[in-house]
């Protein structure tokens, strides 16, 4: 499932949109950096911002993935028509609570470090109850220069 768009919103230009459905398999998270990679050079987004994008969507994925409960993630970029801020959202049907855990990754930790990584990249991100799946969406936003 894919859909991309564009529609004409209050920034000069159209905005732009593309979403696309993730299976819940270990490989969803590279497929997420693959696809996004190229929507983002398509759409001429600079360098920077296309990489801190493509790591948030592998963060964002891997948890969404964690939270599937029917197999679906859901995942859309939305660029606006100046161009100038990026949002990226991660659907899930899991009933997980809305609210992150508050633990911090140890030193001898493997796991628990992709929050911090969102916190530390993304302009602004939050969760809330989904409007497009039975679970939460995950959502961080990115300014960027423009192409």
């Amino acid at each position: 499932m894919s859909r991309t768009g564009a529609s004409t919103g209050a920034g000069a230009g159209p905005r732009r949109e593309h979403w696309f459905g993730l299976p819940a398999l270990a490989t969803s998270a590279r497929s997420a950096r693959d696809t996004v990679r190229e929507l983002l050079r398509a759409w001429q987004v600079p360098g920077e911002t296309s990489s801190d994008a493509v790591l948030l969507v592998s963060e964002l994925t891997t948890n969404a993935l964690l939270h599937a409960e029917r197999g679906q993630v859901l995942c859309g970029l939305t660029l606006t028509g100046d161009a100038r801020r990026l949002r990226i959202e991660l659907h899930d049907d899991g009933r997980a609570p809305l609210a992150p855990p508050t633990r911090r990754a140890g030193p001898g930790d493997e796991n628990g470090r992709g929050l911090f990584l969102v916190e530390q990249l993304a302009d602004g991100w939050g969760c809330a109850r989904s409007t497009r799946s039975e679970g939460k969406v995950v959502w961080a936003e990115l300014t960027t220069a423009g192409p």
